[in-house]
Formats: C-alpha cells, structure tokens, sequence
C-alpha cells in the first residue's frame, strides 16, 4: 500500500485559522461534534465551539483544599496548563507546567490535584498527560530544573515518565532529555517519547503492567531541531513539530523523515542551534526564533469529522492554524468515549 503523505506537502495558501485571541494554545483537543480544547495561560482551557464561538474555562482550585490557603493562592496565580487529555467522564486532565502538578479540571473548571509529588519528592516539571484504553495516564516530566528555559538551554537527561494506574503511581522511565509529549500505537505495543533537548524521538516496548523496556530512537537520530508534540495518522506516519524551527514533519513506519510544512526562520534557528551546540543558548535566541503562522509550533491534533484536519497548538500563537491531511488521524482513546 502506497503511503497516503507520498509526495504531500502544505504551503502558507493552504493554511486556515480557527481561534482568536487565544493565549500559549499549547496542547490542542478535538471532539467528534468539531469542538477545540486548548490550553490557555490564563489559568483554563479555551472551548471553541463548532460555530467558532468560544469560552475560556477558567480554573477553580480553591476547591482542591480544606480552605483558602497559601497553597490555594500558589495554585491560582502560577497556573499554566500546557498538555490535556480527556478522562471517560468528559473533565479534562492538565498538565500544570506552572504548577508542576497533574490536575482534573470538570467542564465547569472545577480542578482538584492528582499528583504533585512521588516518591515523597516534589514531582517536578510536569509536561503532557496522555490516556490509554485501560484508563492509565503517561504523564511526562521534563526536568526537575523549575525554569523550563534553562533545561531547555543545554542537553540534561533529568527528564522521566510516570505511569498512573489506579492507586498505584510510579515511575516507568527515567534519564529522558526534556520529555515532551507522548504517543502510543495502535495496539499500545510501543510508548512513543519526545526527547526535545535530544533532538530526537525514542520509543519503548511497553509490558502488560505498563513497565517499559528495550529504549530505541525511532526516526533520525538527530532532528537538527528541537521537537515538541506528536500524533499518529491511521496509517502508522508519526507526526510532529519542531518547535522553534517551526516546522511540521512525519516520520514513515520505516523512519523516514518528511517535511510536511516548514515556516522556519533560518537565521535566527541557526544562532540558536549553534549555540545550543556550544551550551550558550538563551532565553533572546529562543525568542528571536520562530515563523509567522503560529510562532513556536508545539503540537499536532488530527480532528473534524473525518480526522483529516491537522490542527496546529503553539507556545507564541493567538490563533489555531489548520489545513486538510490525505490521511485521516489516528483516533484518540476518548474519541469513542460517550459524549459529557
């Protein structure tokens, strides 16, 4: 069978825009109805209806604590949602990369905290979440540096992946270069990891009880860009970003890379890539980098009815950029959860 992305790319023209004033739309969730949930700094998550209208959700951890403390008070002002995904019941989980929490939020925005801590230590910096079909959560923690910027400025390998099942919590991977976001494969044979200041996607054989074992880089060894967000297609393609560079690629099942889009800033990306190089990256080269669509690409959501609209989350955009794919998404665990 021919691969559907054969030969597919998307310029500028091809690109429309869903959304607006939205604020760091990290981490985007599509519904079968073809409404959007993304993540938005300002302490919720935006709801965009199928009609474009939109609402921001904000949360409400007051409810979290006995009363409201201190505690209450540092959740409510350093709020930052960034990775989301869809417990059975409809409430969205975040993960608070302000925070460093992973929360539950109620479609009302009623949040409640799951887990801030193992082991008896702080958890660290926590990134994505992502649902399988036996209601476990993969939540990833980046590092255990607070300031993103600074582990993002230099290869650090305190990254790690911590597995939710039921009661019992524990960490399944450790020793990842900034862990990003996610994915499993159709048959959640293989958990799929972003390694972002490894520059590199790895992927681990996962056990009947969620352990992982037999790590290997799938695709290049070394993307020459830092990556942030994944998906599969229905055919097995692995989608992705690279943030900063700003551009959208797909790995094949045979590990071929294929640039889909590229909105990449070629001089900016390389002063900062040669001075990650030389462990000198910082945050105004970070800044400086970045195209003009939706400026650092963070992630890829399959969507619409068909799942063949490839919605794009960003770190710097106020919009949600969107164009057609000739394969359709590989459907999320909640896509055949019954509707809230």
């Amino acid at each position: 069978m021919t691969n559907p992305i054969d030969g597919f790319t998307v310029s500028r023209d091809d690109i429309q825009y869903v959304g607006n004033d939205l604020q760091r739309p990290e981490c985007i969730l599509a519904e079968r109805d073809g409404s959007l949930w993304a993540a938005d700094a300002r302490s919720g998550v935006m709801h965009i209806r199928p009609d474009g209208s939109q609402e921001l959700i904000a949360q409400s951890h007051v409810s979290a604590f006995e009363s409201a403390t201190d505690e209450a008070k540092r959740f409510t002002e350093g709020t930052l949602p960034n990775g989301l995904a869809f417990a059975r019941d409809g409430s969205i989980y975040i993960s608070n990369f302000g925070t460093d929490c992973l929360e539950i939020m109620t479609r009302g925005g009623e949040t409640k905290v799951l887990l801030d801590r193992i082991d008896g230590k702080p958890i660290g910096k926590v990134n994505f979440v992502l649902r399988d079909t036996k209601d476990r959560l993969w939540v990833t923690v980046s590092t255990q540096i607070r300031n993103w910027m600074d582990a993002a400025s230099r290869r650090i390998e305190d990254g790690s992946i911590v597995l939710v099942d039921g009661d019992d919590v524990r960490t399944v991977a450790t020793g990842i270069a900034f862990t990003n976001e996610v994915r499993l494969d159709a048959n959640e044979e293989w958990l799929y990891v972003v390694e972002t200041t490894g520059r590199k996607i790895t992927r681990f054989r996962v056990a009947d009880d969620g352990s992982l074992s037999d790590r290997q880089t799938f695709g290049p060894e070394d993307h020459g860009a830092f990556i942030d967000g994944i998906a599969f297609d229905s055919y097995g393609n692995l989608w992705g970003t690279h943030v900063m560079t700003d551009r959208i690629f797909a790995i094949t099942p045979e590990g071929e890379l294929r640039i889909i889009l590229d909105d990449d800033n070629p001089e900016a990306s390389k002063r900062l890539l040669d001075a990650f190089e030389r462990g000198q990256s910082t945050p105004e080269l970070m800044l400086a980098a970045g195209g003009t669509i939706a400026p650092w690409f963070a992630s890829v959501t399959f969507g619409g009815p068909d799942l063949q609209n490839v919605y794009i989350g960003s770190l710097r955009g106020t919009r949600i950029p969107w164009f057609r794919s000739p394969v359709a998404g590989l459907p999320m665990v909640h896509w055949n959860d019954p509707r809230p």
